[in-house]
């Protein structure tokens, strides 16, 4: 065939069905869909509910693995925070006594129920803001909802809880403060902080995802959030003392940890709470709890098909 022939032949093709067509209408006209493309809420929450199985192996996984390599192995779970409250009593209970007339018999089980509590919101904020950057792999080689991560990592820190609850039990009987009816508070208050845990989990995920670098300023803001919280001293008493303004007292005495704080340590330390607790503490403890908890899963689902982009 001459050169000839075949561009006339070239020219004479009928136009393509298909020709004019933008991207989206030709998705559409062939069934075709974005690879990982965000679906709905409702059926989000459908998806995160037939993996929950997967959401709670994993947790255990990473709490199995977690101290693997140290001899203590497990152990270490409730050490750390032990030690952490070992240290804050040397500093704050013995050298700068700030237990504000506390007797021992107190002030220890008070400075540890807040390091253990505060520790659950920090390691849950912590391990969330590598939620996805820490998981690449698996984020680009699977699909499944990415909120799964998040929400097992605020999972195992539950779980490391619960070991640090049997330690924090034993303490408060060793300074005598025996079970009472109001310990059974402690269900609904670590209920409504797992519920604000996870949300801050799912926040800091996205977070970390556009931003790797959050991971590392991110140690610093915990750091200031837990001196502003009243761990190591009762932040009620300490206020009034220092002249607070009451908008101040007010920002500080309801901030999340600082009520969650309070009321564990209402529920478990004898004559614990006059003075003490912000008034409506329950309602700002299920507050943060709705807010964050759904706020948090709505925020980090609106990404949900940029995760392990780029």
């Amino acid at each position: 065939m001459s050169e000839t022939t075949h561009n006339s032949a070239v020219a004479s093709a009928p136009p393509s069905p298909d020709d004019g067509l933008a991207p989206a209408e030709l998705a559409a006209k062939y069934g075709l869909s974005v690879s990982g493309a965000r679906v709905g809420l409702a059926e989000y929450v459908r998806q995160m509910w037939g993996r929950r199985h997967f959401i709670l192996a994993f947790s255990q996984a990473k709490l199995t693995a977690q101290y693997s390599q140290a001899k203590l192995g497990q152990l270490w779970q409730v050490a750390t925070p032990l030690l952490n409250a070992a240290v804050y009593f040397f500093i704050f209970g013995l050298l700068l006594k700030s237990n504000r007339g506390m007797s021992h018999d107190m002030y220890i089980p008070f400075l540890v129920t807040g390091v253990f509590v505060f520790t659950f919101t920090q390691n849950s904020a912590m391990s969330g803001v590598r939620a996805i950057s820490g998981n690449l792999g698996l984020v680009r080689a699977l699909h499944f909802p990415r909120a799964s991560l998040p929400i097992s990592f605020s999972l195992q820190q539950l779980q490391q809880l619960m070991f640090s609850m049997v330690v924090l039990l034993i303490v408060l009987l060793g300074f005598g403060h025996y079970p009472a009816l109001a310990w059974v508070l402690i269900l609904p208050v670590l209920a409504l902080q797992f519920v604000f845990n996870t949300g801050l989990s799912l926040i800091m995920a996205r977070l970390g995802a556009k931003t790797p670098d959050l991971a590392q300023l991110l140690p610093f803001i915990l750091r200031t959030w837990m001196y502003a919280s009243g761990v190591m001293y009762p932040l009620a008493p300490t206020l009034e003392r220092a002249g607070a303004s009451g908008w101040i007292a007010d920002v500080m005495l309801g901030n999340p940890a600082a009520v969650y704080m309070d009321l564990m340590r209402y529920a478990l330390i004898d004559d614990y709470g006059q003075g003490y607790l912000p008034p409506h503490v329950w309602a700002l403890a299920l507050g943060w709890a709705v807010l964050f908890g759904v706020g948090g899963f709505v925020y980090f689902w609106k990404a949900e098909e940029q995760y392990g982009r780029g």
